[in-house]
């Protein structure tokens, strides 16, 4: 799949994250207060996906997939601890550092 291709791909996934936020709103699943959280969980999970498809077909010049695994991370953690910060700012807290202490441990694990 070329890099156009993906960035069109990810552009219609996007905005297909922000109408199912919508939609859990609208149905009364969460409030509005948790859209931004849900974008940014779902906007994780596609940049795994996306870092699978870098790793099965890696182009020179392009990003990593540790690095674009490492960002869907970051936003699912992001997401998930404005959620958890609803119930308590110390869930919040240990799901941060737990995907850091995830990607740091990955990063000195990795091989070239």
């Amino acid at each position: 799949m070329s890099e156009s291709n993906r960035q069109l791909l990810s552009i219609g996934i996007f905005f297909l994250t922000v109408v199912v936020a919508i939609l859990l709103f609208a149905v009364g699943l969460i409030g509005w207060t948790l859209i931004v959280p849900v974008v940014l969980v779902l906007s994780g999970l596609w940049a795994l996906v996306l870092a699978g498809l870098r790793a099965s077909k890696p182009q020179k010049y392009e990003r990593g997939t540790f690095s674009t695994m490492a960002l869907g991370l970051c936003l699912i953690a992001v997401g998930g601890a404005w959620f958890l910060f609803a119930f308590s700012w110390i869930y919040s807290l240990v799901l941060i550092l737990l995907v850091l202490a995830a990607l740091a441990i990955a990063a000195a694990l990795k091989r070239k």
